[in-house]
């Protein structure tokens, strides 16, 4: 036996190479690894990772493969996506399920994402977005996820479920149609609504508010829009309203030849504007202008508007003269822009206030120049004709050094407000100021805020061709309703005060809202 063993050890010993045998069989083992890690379905890499997940695909070109659906097994588990790997434990299903619950909640989100689009240029019907659960307790937080129709259209939801309103301290009830949804939609308002405003146009015709005189309100509500950081945006893919920033007044003083009686060249100034915004920027064109808003008290406001189409039909137009026969003003979409007497823009609240109901001896009182139809009718009908309606032309002198105007106003139960050339006039807003109860006449004018404002609490509508009777329509209402009403003024003045600094519902807020307000109405949820 050990003869048998005695060579075979020799040549173990001494006869082979050791250190190649182990060098081919190194070669050999590597090769064979390799060829193993070829035929695994991942590569080795993705065993021990988890790779990032795409869950968007609107935001960039580079990014359009979208997440695979993970198909379900017969056995009620996921397959795994081949660009999904998962490390999981041989003995746990703790990680797998971990795994699941990421996946499916990236492709909610996905899917979420993909619903949110602009609604596309001519259509007013949104979609509004689900209902979410405790949206109350982060609610601002909610509101900043949603696209602008998104939260219009949300808006819009909550108006029409306003909670009721019995009592606030801030709001007079008998003012307001509804005032429960007046209060809601007022505070979405401030929780929602934002502007932007073209910076395009040079002064004074753009950017430069005129805050004196019968045409201030327009100057006013530029100066302060402009100054507003709370509703103002400077990136226009977060606004839900445009705001074209010019003055009508500041174009009628630059543009029109005087005595030539010719408005084209305003009209085409502001159709030339249009046409160079809707070039530039795709706003315009996404919704034909409905979503866009000017401001404009000059009487010619409406009629510079005729040489652009959409401008005079789509837009939002906030004007003074608020004409719903001429079929420019469209009530409804439209906003009526009370129209205001600044003397002192320092001092734009100065003369506020009236007497008392006992010390108003005076019926009924008007002075002003007698331009348009209804004033010479009223003059016809009533001056000189009974001690308790004071009609004038333009106050008389001899009148004035007793009684100032003013204090005819305060010293009145009822101020008449017959339109002029127009229909609308500064003195329904300075009945307002002097407590008086306004009597507006004029049968085509739209009231301002008449989508929340319950006019018949706090006013008297007589119809042109009732001026005969405008006594004893007087004296059949009853002292008590009468009172009532007085009291209302008292309480409705507030809403059509000038403030340098705006407080709430103010007049420049009340105008803001009824532009919101007409904003709303537009769509179709």
């Amino acid at each position: 036996m050990r003869k048998l063993l005695r060579p075979i050890r020799v040549v173990l010993l001494f006869r082979i190479d050791w250190k190649k045998l182990f060098f081919i069989g190194a070669i050999l083992t590597l090769l064979r690894l390799v060829v193993q890690i070829s035929t695994l379905p991942h590569p080795l890499t993705e065993w021990g990772l988890f790779p990032s997940l795409e869950v968007s695909s609107y935001r960039n070109s580079n990014h359009e493969k979208k997440l695979r659906e993970l198909p379900a097994s017969p056995d009620n588990r996921f397959n795994i996506s081949q660009h999904a790997p998962l490390v999981v434990s041989l003995n746990s299903t703790y990680g797998l399920s971990q795994r699941m619950r990421v996946l499916e909640k990236r492709e909610q989100v996905s899917r979420q994402r993909k619903l949110r689009k602009h609604v596309s240029a001519g259509e007013k019907s949104i979609t509004p977005p689900s209902p979410v659960r405790n949206v109350s307790n982060n609610l601002p937080r909610y509101i900043a996820s949603l696209t602008p129709d998104e939260a219009l259209a949300y808006a819009k939801r909550e108006i029409d479920n306003a909670p009721l309103v019995r009592d606030d301290q801030g709001l007079h009830t008998p003012l307001f149609r509804n005032v429960s949804a007046f209060k809601r939609s007022y505070e979405l308002m401030e929780l929602i609504l934002k502007v932007y405003i073209y910076k395009e146009g040079k002064r004074p015709i753009f950017h430069q508010p005129y805050l004196r005189g019968i045409y201030s309100s327009e100057g006013w509500f530029l100066k302060l829009m402009e100054e507003s950081h709370h509703f103002v945006t400077r990136d226009p893919e977060k606004a839900h309203l445009f705001y074209l920033p010019y003055s009508a007044r500041q174009l009628q003083r630059v543009l029109y030849v005087p005595n030539s009686h010719n408005l084209k060249p305003l009209s085409v100034f502001l159709r030339d504007y249009v046409n160079m915004l809707a070039a530039k920027y795709p706003f315009w064109n996404r919704t034909r202008g409905s979503n866009h808003f000017l401001v404009a008290c000059h009487d010619w406001g409406p009629y510079t508007l005729k040489d652009h189409e959409e401008l005079s039909r789509n837009t939002i137009k906030a004007l003074c003269n608020a004409d719903i026969s001429e079929g420019i003003f469209y009530n409804g979409k439209d906003v009526s822009l009370p129209e205001t007497i600044i003397r002192n823009p320092r001092r734009p609240l100065r003369n506020l206030g009236g007497k008392r109901v006992s010390q108003r001896p005076i019926l009924a009182f008007f002075a002003g120049n007698m331009h348009g139809p209804v004033r010479p009718k009223l003059l016809k009908y009533w001056r000189d004709k009974d001690e308790s309606i004071k009609i004038y032309g333009p106050l008389p002198h001899r009148v004035s050094r007793v009684m100032s105007y003013s204090e005819h106003m305060k010293s009145s139960k009822f101020c008449l407000c017959p339109m002029g050339y127009e229909v609308n006039s500064p003195r329904i807003v300075e009945a307002i100021y002097y407590e008086c109860v306004p009597v507006i006449i004029a049968d085509n004018f739209a009231l301002p805020f008449d989508e929340v404002l319950e006019w018949r609490a706090f006013s008297v509508v007589v119809a042109e061709e009732d001026i005969p009777r405008l006594k004893e329509i007087l004296l059949s209402i009853p002292l008590r309703r009468y009172q009532a009403m007085q009291n209302n003024v008292k309480m409705l003045q507030k809403h059509f005060l000038w403030n340098s600094t705006p407080t709430r519902y103010d007049l420049f807020h009340m105008i803001l809202h009824s532009i919101w307000f007409s904003r709303l109405n537009q769509l179709q949820v």
